[in-house]
């Protein structure tokens, strides 16, 4: 699987891909993640990539020429299942978002900045608009990273435990249940019974409870 992400800060990815799971993931060749500087394809001297809105207003608005030369190259190079723009009004990305795209080959990911991008881009190339939330961020990098950790980490072969993605938060439409490790009492608190009992079917039982009743007290929409 292959991520092509367009951004102004490329030194803000270098980070977030180059430590952890991503970091394995790209060693073992089941990810490949290139970030490419829009400035690149800036057509002047100051390799700017913004400028004045029309209409008026503030902020500076990215222009259409840098983005559509950086996009048609990549293009022309291979076919793209997705060309994703990060944005606030996009959809919420969602652990089945994530899902549906750790399916796909080649994914190019948008990153904005200043007040926005032209709106022709997003007309012409973008085929998905994904938020992380109803928030604000500077730009569109760390949303960015958090799509490209969402999806690898469910390519067969990237986590050591192929089940740990499908036990995940979300997966089953229910947040997980509470987790342990040693020592089974610490200071007094100790690690519910049930689960040193070496029961597998009463363990799995309590998880689902617990996963429930979690998800019942912070996420009740996701039961809706």
């Amino acid at each position: 699987m292959r991520f092509d992400i367009i951004t102004v800060l490329p030194g803000l990815l270098q980070s977030p891909f180059a430590h952890s799971i991503l970091q394995r993931a790209q060693t073992k060749g089941k990810a490949e993640i290139v970030v490419h500087n829009l400035r690149e394809y800036a057509h002047n001297k100051q390799k700017s990539v913004d400028d004045y809105p029309y209409g008026g207003g503030s902020g500076m608005v990215m222009q259409i020429e840098p983005f559509a030369k950086c996009i048609e190259k990549l293009k022309s190079e291979r076919d793209y299942d997705e060309i994703i723009f990060m944005t606030p009004d996009g959809v919420t990305l969602t652990q089945t978002i994530a899902n549906e795209l750790s399916s796909k080959g080649n994914i190019m990911v948008l990153c904005g900045h200043y007040k926005g991008i032209d709106q022709r881009i997003r007309d012409i190339y973008v085929t998905r608009e994904l938020s992380v939330g109803d928030y604000v961020l500077s730009g569109g990098e760390l949303p960015a990273a958090i799509v490209v950790d969402a999806v690898v980490r469910l390519i067969p072969g990237v986590l050591n435990d192929e089940t740990s993605a499908l036990s995940d938060s979300f997966q089953g439409e229910l947040l997980d249940a509470p987790v342990y490790s040693r020592p089974a009492d610490w200071n007094g608190h100790k690690v519910p019974a049930i689960l040193l009992s070496g029961d597998q079917a009463k363990i799995e039982n309590w998880r689902h409870d617990e996963a429930l009743k979690r998800t019942q007290e912070r996420r009740p929409d996701l039961l809706e």
